[in-house]
């Protein structure tokens, strides 16, 4: 008897959400390569003890932003507002939209209307 409530729960949890939204702005997104900066850097700098970690992370997260930016490989990231009036930043790699686009949210991606 719990295993079909079991199921029933996981597809629900599992399954994508879609709401309609804007695109209001486009803003360049490294957050990627601040995280691989930070962790690089916190490894390096741990040579140094606890404040040298804290201080190799912090120098890795800049460093990792700028390499990122610099090799071109910057990702978008838009800020859309939702039916509700909510805003939210989603990260869509591949693909573009411009300020004013209709899109649907679906799971952590923008799919366009």
């Amino acid at each position: 008897m719990k295993r079909p409530l079991l199921c029933a729960l996981l597809i629900v949890a599992t399954t994508s959400q879609a709401m309609a939204a804007e695109v209001i702005s486009a803003q360049e997104d490294t957050s990627t390569g601040k995280v691989f900066g930070g962790i690089s850097g916190l490894m390096v700098g741990a040579i140094g003890g606890p404040i040298g970690a804290v201080a190799g992370a912090l120098v890795g997260v800049f460093g990792g932003s700028a390499v990122q930016e610099s090799a071109g490989l910057a990702e978008n990231a838009y800020v859309v507002e939702n039916d509700d009036g909510s805003l939210q930043r989603v990260r869509t790699p591949g693909k573009t939209f411009a300020p004013g686009d209709q899109v649907r949210v679906e799971g952590i991606r923008l799919v366009h209307e």
